[in-house]
């Protein structure tokens, strides 16, 4: 029973991973308002009754790349070892996204990668809802932290902390920079703005 069940879970995650590409190739392609839902219904081969059962809106066709992200932060402090402190996890797990060039730290010159960040970032619709991701991913870092709000102000600044450090990296990598020049100055930028937080 359960080859059976994980036999259909991954059928729906590669349905779910090819519409999701056919979309994320069109935006790209022609811009995110230039495309429609039939339009990618079309390209992935299914009906657009289909489409929605994975993804309920159109943002949801680009935003779900930021899924295996969703929660990221909390994940890391309750998993630090003991001793760690939160701040000092959540510091070590950038630095280890600078140094894999993580699309999330921003420090990834893959054209792709660039082009799918300006789609997001240019994008207003698309950008309105990622800010919905971060503050869901905020308040479940303040979940993890604590309950009072001296947890509720270090997720903000925290996740602020993570979301400028990124921006400053793409933005030096669609300027033209390669992503070795940048890696250096990524890692500066990030340990100086970890160690300000409390």
């Amino acid at each position: 029973m359960s080859e059976l069940t994980g036999l259909r879970a991954r059928k729906k995650k590669r349905t779910r991973d090819a519409i999701g590409d056919a979309a994320v190739s069109l935006f790209l392609e022609r811009g995110f308002d230039r495309v429609s839902v039939n339009d990618i219904a079309a390209a992935a081969e299914i009906s657009k009754p289909t489409l929605f059962r994975y993804f309920p809106t159109k943002e949801d066709l680009v935003l779900h790349r930021f899924a295996d992200h969703q929660g990221e932060a909390a994940r890391v402090v309750r998993d630090r070892k003991p001793g760690i402190k939160p701040v000092t996890a959540l510091h070590q797990h950038f630095r280890a996204g600078l140094d894999r060039y993580d699309p999330v730290t921003g420090l990834n010159d893959h054209p792709e990668v660039v082009a799918f960040h300006r789609l997001v970032f240019t994008t207003p619709s698309l950008a309105g809802r990622l800010t919905r991701y971060q503050l869901e991913d905020e308040e479940a870092l303040a979940d993890a932290l604590g309950e009072d709000i001296q947890a509720r102000l270090l997720a903000a600044q925290v996740l602020a902390v993570q979301r400028v450090l990124a921006r400053t990296n793409w933005q030096k990598i669609t300027d033209g920079r390669a992503v070795h020049d940048v890696h250096p100055e990524a890692v500066a930028d990030a340990d100086q703005a970890f160690s300000q937080l409390p």
